[in-house]
């Protein structure tokens, strides 16, 4: 039972250290600000690195929004490729552009994961072109 107690200790312990050093972005968008978390990666780092930016995104396909980046971020250390969900942050390693998608998406190769918006993010949605602003939450 010792063990077991000390074990849960340590992966709260984790946990709160994990939430600690997540990292938050606001996305402003239309005068609102939309939260995000980025995931534990490195080319969530890297993107991370990159803020604040000002982007223009673009409907898509009609299931996300992109933009392109000022360079391409590493992605190395990351899958060939992964599936999307509503409110995902992702990369599209091939093309260099952020997408957001408000569709689901099949697992697609070259796309990676950055993060997920924490709620709501309606506010990118509307019309076909919208300007945002992409910054470290304080």
């Amino acid at each position: 039972m010792k063990k077991l107690t000390a074990l849960f200790t340590l992966l709260l312990a984790i946990n709160a250290f994990a939430q600690e050093k997540a990292m938050k972005i606001n996305v402003i968008a239309n005068g609102k600000t939309l939260s995000a978390t980025l995931a534990n990666s490195h080319a969530s780092q890297d993107f991370y690195q990159m803020l604040p930016l000002e982007l223009e995104l673009s409907d898509y396909a009609g299931e996300e929004k992109i933009s392109y980046l000022p360079r391409k971020l590493d992605v190395s250390q990351e899958p060939s490729g992964v599936s999307a969900r509503i409110g995902d942050i992702n990369y599209f390693a091939p093309w260099g552009n952020v997408a957001i998608f408000y569709k689901p998406h099949q697992k697609a190769r070259g796309l990676v994961h950055l993060g997920k918006f924490d709620g709501d993010f309606s506010a990118i949605l509307t019309g076909e072109k919208i300007k945002v602003r992409l910054e470290k939450a304080e």
